[in-house]
């Protein structure tokens, strides 16, 4: 059994730990409480003389002015007294209170820690019955294998009988449904040849010198930020990771090969169901990087020139400072061109971090024009203040192909402590633009996407909600993308992947306001943190003083190099478009137009 709620697991009713902890606890209190006495005697004392003083004070011959201000603090001195006595009082029930309790409460914990036992073993055997219930329906004459549904153990993994089968949880927006594989001989999840032959890749570095064992108390800093605006408030590099948030928007394409699979696809569809797997595959790397990425300078920008290995160059650019903005553009020769501006609002809000991406992400394949739009979902770093921080990923993707109106819409389930289900769990379905379901895609964030052609639909039983869930049956799942394992010693990396380990690395020829060139990120990578806080703060009083010189000239709104403003015809919004000139002016190396921000 997994009592992973109580430490203390099966033991006998009030054990000695729990009589001990109880008693130290007690005692504590008492000891407080001492002192909180020791204080009234003194406050008694003191007061008493305070008031002495002040009576005589009122006795002498002064001024009435004086007299009326000094009668005034003899009142202010006799409030003090009582509200100092009341809240001793009050100081002293509370243990009394919690004497009587603390009893009755261990005795109420440990009921209910039986009744949870006991329902957990109940729960077991029901489960255990169902399954063999259903195997005796499987074999019993007339009865098609596709009827089966699915069993949870105690332990909330399916039973090992039942390989084939998976069940689903109601979608808040989207239908409930459960999936069964049609055919159960078809055997485990096939890949969709995930490693393609690639040409020979450039040498590039595969580590960078190990994180300093720094220690900083980040409650230190996030107390004076509770509902304030992250970018407002001025971080030491300690919380960093030594990359700018424009190449941790590049290392969305990680899995670009997924969007040149998807460009030889019979069906709009199924191109949908690579194009559904890219947009989960963008938060693979996320799940150990607690640190936050380098806020970019405006006017920063950052290249990743793949051209050659890969078919695809990316440029980014940081857009406006408040809020921080980044535009990005990707084209790919292999046939795709993906584009987005996206702006970072977080809020913190005490124990955790909310981290809201806005801003819509456009892909479009050249030779079909499937034009497909979503948004990012929100990103939450827990345990701020107390304990391992950590990440987790929750809300819905809808992603549609403008052309075809095709459609999916995936569930990103959040963590739940009491949950059965698998944690980063993603699910959800694609269908037409007549709302017909072809596929069914599962996962979870982290480790890989599947996903299901679906045969036939029909109608299940009516939840306890009342909504009804469809049923689809399914072939076998295809693995469409699968997490690359992280380098060696990943651990004292900033988990950097192998692709992000190469983000940073020195290049020749690229722009003067690159992110690579940036000093203060270069220092806090090769472990000097104390020179690197120093530069940070040059580099951003050095910006101040730039905006400050603008605001004085009375200028209209800072205008990027590369990127220019346009009304989006497909979602109405004004976002920041690729203009051109960025690839011609590296190939002349003329960067006479770049502002000096470093």
């Amino acid at each position: 059994r997994n009592n992973h709620f109580y430490d203390s697991g099966d033991e006998e009713p009030a054990s000695q730990s729990d009589k001990s902890e109880l008693h130290s606890t007690l005692k504590t209190l008492s000891s407080k409480l001492e002192d909180l006495s020791t204080c009234n005697d003194l406050i008694a004392k003191h007061g008493a003389a305070l008031q002495r003083s002040l009576s005589e004070l009122e006795n002498l011959k002064l001024p009435a002015e004086s007299g009326e201000k000094i009668k005034a603090v003899n009142e202010r001195a006799t409030l003090f007294r009582i509200t100092s006595n009341a809240m001793i009082n009050a100081c002293r029930d509370f243990l009394d209170l919690a004497e009587t309790h603390s009893r009755k409460w261990q005795r109420a914990l440990q009921y209910e820690r039986e009744q949870r036992i006991r329902l957990e073993e109940t729960i077991e055997q029901l489960a255990k019955q169902h399954n063999s219930l259903e195997r005796a329906c499987r074999g019993a004459p007339g009865l098609s294998a596709s009827s089966t549904g699915i069993t949870s153990t105690a332990k909330g993994e399916a039973s090992d009988e039942d390989e084939e089968t998976e069940y689903f949880d109601a979608m808040e927006d989207a239908p409930a449904f459960i999936t069964v594989t049609a055919d159960p001989n078809e055997g485990h999840p096939e890949d969709w040849n995930l490693e393609d032959n690639l040409l020979p890749k450039k040498r590039r570095r595969t580590r960078i010198p190990d994180k300093p064992n720094y220690s900083l108390n980040l409650w230190s800093i996030m107390k004076n930020c509770i509902g304030k605006e992250l970018s407002k408030i001025p971080m030491p590099v300690n919380f960093n990771e030594p990359l700018s948030m424009l190449q941790r928007l590049t290392e969305d394409l990680e899995y670009h090969e997924l969007l040149d699979k998807a460009v030889k696809c019979e069906s709009s569809t199924e191109q949908m169901c690579f194009v559904a797997a890219f947009s989960v595959s963008s938060y693979s790397t996320t799940v150990h990087r607690t640190a936050k990425p380098f806020n970019p300078l405006l006017g920063e920008t950052y290249e990743l020139d793949r051209l050659e290995e890969f078919g695809f160059r990316s440029l980014c650019e940081q857009v406006s400072h408040h809020p921080p903005a980044a535009a990005h553009h990707v084209y790919s020769k292999r046939g795709w061109t993906l584009w987005q501006e996206i702006t970072i609002a977080s809020k913190f809000r005490g124990k955790y971090l909310s981290i809201m991406p806005l801003g819509a992400i456009h892909l479009e394949f050249h030779s079909s024009g499937n034009h497909y739009v979503w948004r990012k979902v929100t990103s939450t770093v827990h345990n701020i203040i107390v304990g391992k921080l950590w990440i987790d990923q929750s809300g819905e993707i809808e992603i549609v192909n403008h052309k075809s109106k095709d459609k999916c819409q995936l569930k990103f389930t959040p963590y739940s402590y009491f949950s059965r289900d698998v944690p980063r769990k993603v699910t959800g379905v694609v269908s037409d633009a007549a709302g017909k379901a072809h596929y069914v895609m599962s996962g979870t964030w982290d480790e890989k996407m599947e996903c299901s052609k679906i045969v036939q639909s029909s109608h299940g039983s009516t939840s306890t909600e009342g909504k009804q869930k469809t049923v689809y049956q399914t072939l076998s799942p295809k693995v469409l993308w699968k997490k690359y394992p992280l380098p060696e010693n990943a651990e004292n990396m900033y988990f950097f992947s192998d692709l992000a380990l190469t983000l940073n690395e020195p290049e020749e020829r690229v722009a003067p306001t690159d992110s690579r060139l940036r000093p203060d990120q270069r220092l806090m990578e090769s472990g000097r943190w104390d020179e690197a806080n120093v530069e940070k703060q040059r580099l951003e009083e050095k910006q101040r003083a730039v905006r400050r010189r603008r605001e004085a000239e009375d200028y209209e709104g800072y205008i990027p190099l590369w990127f220019e403003r346009k009304v989006d015809a497909v979602t109405g919004e004004l976002i920041c478009v690729y203009k051109g000139g960025y690839w011609e002016a590296k190939d002349k190396q003329d960067w006479s137009t770049c502002p000096d921000i470093f």
